[in-house]
């Protein structure tokens, strides 16, 4: 079942510009992100939050109806595709889709062929071999090619023929494709939190360029909009103060954020880059704004964890787990 949700929360002054009637979020976990509080129980281990960018986006525009179908682990196959996940499995995400939606939300790519699960899952255990040097760089080159950067080409394509497939179904609707922000700093390390080699720093960094301009190219090549998260993200990356980064480094917090994985401060600074770019206004996010959208996902906080939907939910898994 597609879970809907209407969205009546404050927005940030001035926000508000042509009002969306039917919003239809798809995307994977930088999208639904897993453990951001408070977690949607009704999301079938798609590990969506009442707090993501999506709720944040619904708010501030005044949102008539939202369908947030977003899912940890998605990729563009299932956007046609069932997805498997740990409770459940979740419907094709183009399921949500009508002839009615006049916004979609689309935050996909980085888990086709693997790429962000190899770089996280491969990278800090080469560090040891070679502190100092690029060993996951190395690892990933064969004869020459850069393994990983050649995947990102033919996911370009692949997000392009999903764009394709929301304006067949939704030939109305207002296509916004939103990148990736940085985990990785330009410069400097911080290998208590992001456990990579020191050379590995740029190579983490320049795969997440490549994929932002897959995402970006495909914008292009399709008519859609793209939000740059990836440079206003600067100063945000995991290895910023508490508080101020985005991503969290390698240590799940099942209270914050999934490791690798956007924050709380993370979805409120997407949240604004998308409700900017939708409005027309410069895409920065200053500390101040950041502050108002925090407020925002916390009322959006609130309001969830009172609604009946929710109790039902916590009551199911209580039950559950006295069996």
């Amino acid at each position: 079942m597609t879970a809907a949700l209407t969205v009546a929360a404050a927005a940030p002054a001035g926000a508000v510009g042509h009002r969306y009637r039917e919003y239809v979020a798809l995307g994977d976990s930088y999208t639904s992100a897993p453990f951001v509080p408070i977690p949607d129980l009704l999301s079938l281990g798609c590990a969506r939050s009442y707090s993501n960018y999506p709720k944040m986006v619904a708010a501030a525009l005044d949102v008539g109806w939202l369908r947030d179908v977003s899912c940890g682990g998605a990729d563009t196959t299932n956007m046609l595709n069932p997805q498997s996940t740990a409770l459940g499995t979740a419907a094709p995400q183009f399921d949500a889709l009508t002839s009615q939606t006049d916004l979609v939300t689309l935050g996909i790519g980085g888990n086709d062929f693997g790429v962000f699960g190899s770089i996280v899952g491969t990278c800090p255990g080469l560090r040891a071999s070679d502190p100092a040097g690029a060993p996951c760089k190395e690892h990933f080159t064969v004869d020459g090619v850069d393994t990983l950067k050649a995947n990102l080409v033919k996911t370009e394509a692949r997000i392009k023929t999903v764009v394709q497939g929301i304006k067949q179904r939704s030939p109305h609707a207002k296509i916004v494709l939103v990148g990736y922000p940085k985990i990785a700093p330009q410069h400097g390390t911080c290998p208590d939190i992001l456990p990579f080699a020191d050379g590995d720093y740029a190579y983490l960094y320049s795969i997440e360029q490549a994929l932002n301009a897959a995402v970006s190219n495909a914008a292009a090549a399709t008519g859609a909009t793209y939000v740059d998260t990836f440079g206003p993200s600067t100063g945000h990356d995991a290895c910023a103060p508490d508080g101020v980064a985005w991503i969290q480094g390698k240590d799940l917090n099942l209270l914050r954020a999934a490791n690798y994985h956007p924050r709380y401060e993370g979805q409120a600074g997407v949240a604004s880059l998308t409700v900017k770019k939708l409005t027309g206004k410069p895409a920065t996010v200053t500390a101040t704004e950041q502050a108002g959208w925090a407020a925002k996902g916390r009322e959006l906080t609130k309001q969830a964890a009172t609604s009946p939907a929710v109790k039902a939910a916590n009551d199911r898994v209580r039950t559950s787990a006295q069996r």
